[in-house]
């Protein structure tokens, strides 16, 4: 029989808080980051979501994790669409920068952050499904790229102005085919089904198999595990419908326009209503109102 285990999220919530299992965040975020490092987690931040909450019927956890004194990882699950959401990265990231920074530190003092993005929804246009974003600065005649000079190296401690600024990541979990091919679609591979095959050794998911197997949780926290699924499918299907009937309406409102200028232009009503799609009745509504 199939192993059940925790969904990532709920895992974020629940389990990755506590320092024992820092273990299975690193094999994730080497994986993904550095895949020829062991990232070391230093200690757990503040950050939206990392207290409980009794709301679980949101859509979006977060968990905020130091790696480096002068770095920092926000890692970031949304389960359902929300199109505005690469702007809201950015005030995500801009927004840690301001809050670690120190008041009267020299700006040399700010941290690394990176963006770690997990979405089981489509955003934007692209068959990837994991996509990485950093800054550079390159010459617009010579196509050359900004370099560090080597008293910059120092006072940074960066070797790159692109380790400067943040990195973002974004995981598309639904355009993952289920063939993992490295290690890192291992972990991909259960971000989609909650499942890590025996054959699976990427860093950090044997410790996730034990740890993240339903019957293994307290009954009580296992009802309430059950209960945040079923408000998330019901959250999804709700944001579904929305979407679904704003995109009829959006429709309608438009066969609407057309049908009101080609009735200026005296066309048979008949024909309006073969070309938008449009009920007689409505047509000769909208007629009457003109």
């Amino acid at each position: 029989m199939k192993q059940r285990l925790i969904s990532f999220d709920w895992a974020i919530k629940k389990l990755l808080r506590n320092k024992a299992n820092f273990e299975i965040l690193e094999g994730f975020l080497s994986e993904l980051i550095a895949p020829d490092k062991n990232i070391k987690i230093i200690k757990l931040l503040e950050s939206e979501s990392n207290k409980n909450s009794a709301d679980d019927k949101l859509n979006r956890v977060d968990i905020l994790v130091e790696i480096e004194p002068d770095d920092i990882v926000l890692i970031e699950v949304q389960v359902n669409r929300e199109l505005d959401f690469l702007h809201r990265m950015i005030f995500g990231t801009s927004k840690i920068i301001t809050e670690y920074l120190a008041e009267g530190e020299a700006y040399a003092k700010i941290k690394k952050v990176y963006s770690v993005n997990i979405l089981y929804f489509d955003l934007g246009h692209g068959k990837d499904y994991v996509y990485k974003g950093t800054t550079d600065f390159v010459g617009i005649h010579n196509k050359e790229r900004l370099q560090l000079n080597e008293r910059q190296k120092s006072l940074y401690k960066k070797e790159s102005i692109s380790a400067i600024y943040p990195e973002y990541y974004l995981i598309k979990v639904n355009n993952f085919n289920d063939l993992a091919k490295n290690s890192l679609d291992e972990w991909i591979y259960f971000l989609k089904n909650e499942e890590i095959k025996p054959s699976f050794h990427a860093k950090g998911l044997l410790k996730a198999k034990e740890k993240f197997d339903i019957l293994n949780l307290p009954e009580e926290e296992r009802k309430a595990y059950e209960k945040y699924q079923d408000n998330l499918h019901y959250q999804a299907s709700m944001v579904d419908s929305s979407y679904g009937e704003g995109k009829y309406e959006g429709k309608k409102e438009r066969g609407l326009e057309i049908a009101s200028n080609m009735l200026k232009k005296n066309m048979p009503i008949t024909d309006i209503s073969e070309l938008t799609g449009l009920s007689i009745e409505a047509i000769e509504k909208l007629a009457k109102n003109s």
